[in-house]
């Protein structure tokens, strides 16, 4: 796997961060600090130093004595995230559209590569690419701290993602649908029917998760 980063800690840290906390998996399990340094191809000590790191974000739990624990999302962060990328999307969306860079072309482009895995393709790929479709909308609104916020978010969103997957058998089809309303609102500049599709979408997803 490539990796950037200068630091045995920053490449830990990206890989925790991108590809074992967004695995359904591992929720409610601790993470494997050797097993992290032999994929990554470090030693123990950079591992630690990004749990650290991402223990800060809480997005694990350090256990004295156990290591790090990766807790179960609780069903008030799932209302709580759902909520906070509503504010932060719907408000990209009209900004975007008040200064004319909707990024309808590179949206339509990952929906597409969306279609062509939807039947065979892996549920993390298909979320992955979930992230990447949303995260062009929060970039087009061209605040940076905007968008470090809501990619803060992405490990989360990815692992929710793939747990609504899983418990919907025509989720993935009602997410090309859900992604297709946002476009064309974004496309047709109505700002209304973007934000009223973004809100749909997450709400959809929310709902899905809350039922577990």
């Amino acid at each position: 796997m490539q990796l950037s980063g200068d630091s045995g800690r920053d490449r830990a840290y990206q890989y925790l961060r991108g590809t074992v906390l967004s695995d359904p998996a591992v929720s409610g399990t601790f993470i494997n600090e050797q097993a992290v340094a032999t994929e990554v191809g470090i030693s123990r000590t950079p591992v630690r130093e990004a749990l650290l790191m991402l223990a800060a974000e809480d997005l694990v739990q350090l256990v004295p004595h156990r290591g790090a624990f990766v807790a179960p999302v609780p069903g008030r962060e799932i209302a709580e995230m759902m909520q906070a990328r509503g504010v932060m999307e719907c408000w990209a969306a009209t900004t975007c559209l008040a200064a004319g860079t909707t990024p309808v072309a590179s949206m339509s482009a990952v929906l597409d590569q969306q279609r062509a895995i939807v039947e065979s393709g892996d549920a993390k790929d298909f979320i992955e690419l979930d992230s990447q479709f949303h995260a062009l909308l929060i970039e087009s609104a061209g605040n940076s701290v905007l968008g470090r916020l809501y990619d803060s978010l992405r490990a989360r969103h990815v692992l929710l993602g793939v747990v609504a997957l899983g418990r919907s058998a025509t989720r993935r089809q009602d997410v090309l649908s859900e992604h297709q309303a946002i476009v064309d609102g974004l496309a047709g500049g109505d700002k209304a029917a973007a934000e009223a599709a973004i809100l749909r979408h997450l709400d959809t997803t929310g709902a899905i998760l809350m039922q577990g």
